[in-house]
């Protein structure tokens, strides 16, 4: 019978032990977890840009350059039946629309505005653009009347001149996007920026052979 007891308590001694040792375990991986939360929190907030730097700039900037992008290629979809210009229509539109809602996200993060009243488009770039009388706010942006025009024309007609405002809103909006690669300091923008960069100028390319087989050339004027 002492045998037994004697086993007894020695089991709850290493059972009493074998909890304080897990619960010191589980209290260390707190402490660290903890610990290594605050330094990503900092971290984070370290990283966190200017209202005035490039990265902050380019993501307002370059989300009002996408919104006309998209809006351009919901016109267009309704004003032909050419399958190809509504397959590349529907391309930009998805696209710029997934890149748009990424760059204001951005903003939400840094607890900064969509539009930046005291900063002048393209500010960021060193440029200060005053916007244009009828719309245009940045570099190949259309105009309000470019718009109402694609608005009114059908078929062939629009399907050029889409193509034509297109190729060069894709020309600006790449200048706007290799300054981000140059100035930005935010990896994901940065990279963002450069597929940017790659993904238009092969849209660019494709629409002149699109403008080409229509009859028709890059130029606008």
């Amino acid at each position: 019978m002492h045998g037994r007891a004697g086993r007894a308590v020695i089991r709850r001694y290493w059972g009493i032990a074998a909890a304080l040792a897990l619960a010191m375990v589980f209290a260390a991986a707190a402490v660290l977890v903890s610990s290594g939360g605050s330094r990503a929190t900092a971290e984070a907030n370290s990283r966190t840009p200017k209202a005035t730097s490039a990265d902050a700039g380019f993501a307002r900037d370059m989300s009002a350059h996408h919104q006309q992008a998209v809006e351009m290629s919901f016109i267009v979809r309704d004003r032909t039946s050419d399958e190809e210009v509504r397959r590349l229509a529907y391309d930009i539109a998805n696209t710029q629309a997934n890149q748009r809602g990424m760059m204001l996200g951005w903003l939400d993060l840094w607890g900064m505005p969509k539009n930046e009243a005291s900063q002048l488009p393209m500010a960021w770039m060193g440029m200060g653009m005053e916007p244009g009388a009828d719309g245009a706010l940045m570099p190949g942006m259309a105009t309000n009347a470019d718009l109402d025009k694609l608005r009114g024309l059908s078929g062939r007609d629009a399907e050029v001149l889409y193509l034509r405002l297109m190729t060069e809103h894709h020309k600006g909006g790449i200048h706007m996007a290799e300054g981000c690669v140059e100035r930005c300091t935010v990896g994901p923008e940065k990279r963002l920026a450069q597929g940017m960069v790659d993904a238009q100028q092969s849209e660019i390319d494709l629409m002149a052979q699109m403008l080409k087989k229509r009859g028709a050339t890059v130029r606008t004027g």
